[in-house]
């Protein structure tokens, strides 16, 4: 492998703008991604799909330009690489095809984006409930349609999986939606800020009108989800809406509650972390440039923040821009004077940020639930089996996770930290924010085993 002077782990909207941005400016870029090819989740296959799916939209489309930025000389790209440690140095450790790598790099930059927020209810681990982000990943990679679905929960996502199903003609049976009007007149407050971004304002509409032209049904301020499994291996889903019990049956509940970032591997490496009130959710703690507490690391995208698409876009370009400065092959004037049109772009895409937030936050229900509700999948920990942990004497998320062994499967705790930590702060508990410990993914020992020094690659 040649030497790089970045190193980018993630190759989403924020991983690939960084990348031919850092290749211009002359750096050598060493771009890592866990899938099969670049694009992230939000552009999954892009480059692949072309027009074959046009019910997928015309926003994915725009991610085709950003694959193809990616074929320049200065870009080194692996896939398929599934990065599990990132150490002082700054060092990036990955794996692929059974074997694993050592690199180096003056820089790295972390783009791994979002992941979905659990939405824990008693029955979401049944065949058959999978969370809508899922869905759409199939849609994307394998051209798999939802068939007879219901969408359940909050956020704009809910609604442009309904569309593409409605584009697809394979539309959803119902929209079971947790916001409130309630909900939506706090959030109105927030709308002279939002109408910087009126485009993205007026493509929700559109999606809205286009579920109401469908004919499909929608319950608005649900609550008390539970889902349990009927003959015919169907789902039988029941909830309350505007004060009337509802119950309905389906092959396949899609839910959502938005998303956060994904922050094993920054916590991993030791970046400093904050609490987001307003979503809910732990981001890593950077300057304007994505710079972190860690010398040699930025953080970029959704993972730092979320913002979506454009504004992840920009935030990757700032970042590299900034890299490039240190590395010497950019002025600091010459670095502002570039940076300018996309601090503006993302001020406008984070416009909408406070107006989302507040609309469609995520119910006590979902951050706090009910006894019954398995918690931790992988080691099938329930809610109240942490409830009980924490009237024997846990004090927090490490002394819940020695009792109980939540979070100590194969995800580690990228499925139930959110939960755990919204059980703590229920119970009147101070979560502090949880250890992320290395290997980030799942390893062989005989990886670990072969590493050797001479294995090491300077980049």
């Amino acid at each position: 492998m040649r030497d790089a002077d970045l190193i980018i782990v993630g190759a989403g909207p924020a991983g690939m703008a960084a990348a031919a941005t850092a290749a211009r400016g002359g750096a050598r870029v060493l771009l890592l991604d866990e899938q099969p090819r670049a694009g992230g989740q939000i552009f999954r296959n892009v480059g692949m799909n072309g027009d074959t799916r046009p019910y997928l939209g015309r926003d994915y489309g725009a991610g085709k330009p950003l694959v193809e930025a990616l074929d320049d000389a200065n870009i080194a790209a692996d896939f398929g690489a599934t990065v599990w440690r990132i150490e002082a140095g700054p060092r990036v450790l990955w794996s692929r095809d059974g074997a694993s790598h050592v690199c180096r790099a003056r820089h790295v930059l972390l783009a791994g984006g979002a992941q979905e927020r659990p939405v824990p209810f008693p029955g979401w681990t049944l065949p058959g409930v999978m969370p809508a982000g899922a869905a759409q990943i199939l849609m994307k990679s394998s051209g798999l349609l939802p068939r007879d679905a219901i969408l359940a929960g909050s956020g704009p996502l809910l609604y442009l999986v309904a569309a593409q199903m409605i584009d697809a003609r394979s539309p959803p049976r119902a929209l079971v939606e947790t916001q409130t009007p309630a909900m939506l007149l706090q959030a109105s407050r927030h709308l002279p800020r939002a109408l910087l971004a009126a485009p993205v304002l007026f493509k929700g509409l559109g999606l809205l009108r286009k579920i109401r032209a469908a004919g499909v049904a929608r319950f608005i301020g649900a609550a008390n989800f539970r889902a349990t499994a009927v003959e015919h291996g169907d789902i039988a889903f029941s909830f309350t809406a505007q004060g009337r019990d509802h119950r309905l049956t389906t092959p396949l509940l899609l839910t959502h509650q938005g998303v956060v970032p994904a922050t094993h591997m920054s916590r991993a490496a030791g970046v400093a972390h904050e609490w987001m009130g307003a979503q809910q959710a732990l981001r890593p703690m950077t300057d304007t440039w994505g710079g972190t507490d860690v010398p040699g690391i930025h953080v970029a995208g959704d993972g730092a923040g979320i913002g979506g698409a454009d504004a992840a876009q920009a935030a990757g370009r700032l970042a590299a821009l900034d890299i490039l400065h240190r590395l010497g092959l950019l002025g600091r004037q010459a670095r502002d004077r570039n940076a300018a049109p996309d601090r503006a772009r993302l001020r406008r895409a984070l416009a909408i940020r406070p107006f989302l937030d507040a609309a469609y936050a995520p119910l006590p229900e979902f951050l706090s639930p009910p006894d019954e509700t398995i918690v931790c999948r992988c080691e099938e920990v329930t809610a109240a089996d942490i409830r009980r942990a924490l009237i024997e004497g846990a004090s927090g998320p490490r002394q819940v996770k020695t009792a109980t062994r939540a979070g100590m499967g194969p995800c580690q705790g990228r499925m139930c930290d959110p939960t755990v930590r919204g059980i703590l702060s229920s119970c009147g508990a101070e979560p502090a924010p949880p250890r992320a410990r290395s290997p980030i993914k799942p390893v062989k020992l005989g990886e670990l085993a072969a590493l050797a020094p001479h294995q090491e690659t300077e980049a």
